[in-house]
């Protein structure tokens, strides 16, 4: 007769206890359980009495700070065994001077409210957009309305054109500048003086820091050698006020900016300043009263050698329709002869060689000289902004500046747009840094103070508080 095999007799075989009974696996979840714990406070205890603070931080320091990082009660108040969540203002003042943003600025922020620590070794100078954000997202002054953009968000939400593109009064941006020159026409093969070969200029031929220290293709040592009465004034158009200046330059190098363009290193090899066919010199690129000057002992010195030249022969073939045609052999006297050569050398210098590329007042001068208008070149196109021309010095000039390829007249700013820019910088990681601290700075640093040193080497290496 077949077993019957009900649900009951199945259940009486099952050991109702078999949770119960010892296994290596409950073991080792047993040791581990109170094991680990009790590892984790002898380690805390062990850096308790060491005074290492760094178990309770909250993470590493930027690179600047990294040397603090078991010194918390430098930067935290500690109150009752605890020390304060976030840095004061006084601890931060203590060892940096961080002055006002700008005067009218409606409210005062927090130091750590921008420079967030303990997020490893960052850069701590790079604050969120969002910080930025709180105030330039909705700006707003004591004065009442601001002089800058209200709604900025970031690089990529609501800023504006750069300022120095936009159009004032209805009127396009214009360069100030008055040196006379057409970038296209250089920028295309151009002959090499009256009787040279065609050459290609190169971007960098002219435009150079001012530290470059690469041979000038086109330089002329005899002008290079030579000392100047002009000053700077003459040369830099003087930046606005109002734009807060940087703690440190934006390249320390001194390769960030453009130096004003020469005509000594860029200019000298192509344009002759010749003034006589008796000289095979130019006259000096100065002031009218040094070029004066310089005529008058050129040819007073020529004349003490050469005093046959006070007897002049009249040249046929230099005689004027409609003018008076002189006697055929003319005698000066020394006087008379020098003074005749000088005008003739101003009046090719005053109305075509140096009117070329200068701006010039004839007689509005000293003596009935001429008067130069100053270059006003801009060094600085964005007074509120830091660039470095050495960090982009990969790309091609004209890759950002292709308004020089076919800019004609010298007020045309050949300044790239926003839209160029946000090319390469923008969010994400295939593109380049774009939040505000790579472009602006925050503080105005004129107005920074000096502060007493705090820290002591020995301190610091013994990691006490």
């Amino acid at each position: 007769m077949a077993r019957t095999r009900t649900t009951k007799k199945l259940a009486q075989r099952i050991d109702l206890n078999y949770f119960k009974r010892p296994t290596a696996l409950k073991r080792a979840k047993l040791w581990l359980s109170l094991g680990l714990p009790a590892i984790a406070l002898i380690w805390i205890a062990w850096h308790g009495f060491a005074r290492d603070s760094r178990v309770y931080s909250s993470g590493r320091m930027s690179e600047a700070h990294a040397v603090l990082e078991a010194q918390c009660a430098a930067c935290h108040v500690q109150t009752a065994g605890a020390f304060s969540a976030k840095a004061s203002d006084g601890a931060c003042l203590s060892c940096h001077d961080g002055p006002i943003h700008h005067a009218a600025q409606t409210q005062a922020i927090g130091c750590a409210e921008c420079h967030t620590e303990h997020r490893g070794r960052v850069n701590l100078v790079a604050a969120k957009n969002q910080s930025c954000a709180q105030c330039h997202g909705n700006l707003k002054t004591r004065s009442g309305s601001p002089h800058y953009a209200a709604y900025i968000e970031s690089f990529e939400d609501g800023h504006p054109e750069f300022a120095a593109l936009r159009p004032l009064d209805g009127m396009a941006a214009r360069d100030p500048g008055t040196i006379k020159v057409n970038h296209a026409i250089h920028m295309k093969p151009i002959r090499r003086g009256p009787n040279g070969p065609n050459v290609q200029l190169e971007c960098g031929d002219c435009h150079r820091p001012a530290v470059a220290s690469a041979e000038w293709k086109y330089a002329d040592a005899s002008y290079t050698s030579a000392s100047t009465t002009y000053s700077s004034e003459d040369l830099v158009f003087t930046t606005k006020a109002g734009a807060l200046p940087l703690p440190r330059p934006a390249a320390p190098n001194g390769r960030a900016l453009m130096a004003p363009v020469k005509f000594a290193t860029a200019c000298a090899g192509c344009h002759s300043l010749a003034f006589d066919k008796r000289f095979t010199e130019g006259v000096p690129h100065d002031t009218p009263e040094v070029v004066h000057a310089f005529l008058v002992r050129k040819f007073s010195e020529y004349l003490a050698a050469h005093p046959e030249e006070l007897r002049e022969v009249r040249d046929p073939g230099r005689d004027l329709t409609g003018k008076p045609v002189q006697a055929a052999v003319r005698v000066y006297t020394p006087n008379e002869w020098v003074a005749a050569r000088i005008n003739d050398a101003e009046e090719l210098l005053w109305r075509k060689t140096c009117k070329q590329c200068h701006a010039l007042a004839i007689g509005a001068g000293q003596n009935n000289l001429p008067a130069v208008e100053p270059a006003r070149t801009t060094v600085k196109w964005m007074p509120h902004a830091k660039f470095d021309h050495d960090a982009h010095r990969g790309f091609a000039c004209t890759g950002c500046h292709e308004k020089a390829l076919s800019s004609t007249e010298t007020s045309d700013v050949l300044l790239p747009g926003i839209a160029t820019c946000k090319a390469c910088h923008a969010p994400g990681p295939e593109h380049a840094e774009s939040r505000c601290f790579e472009c602006h700075t925050y503080h105005d640093w004129s107005k920074r103070k000096e502060v007493t040193p705090t820290f002591t080497l020995p301190a610091l290496g013994t990691g006490g508080h």
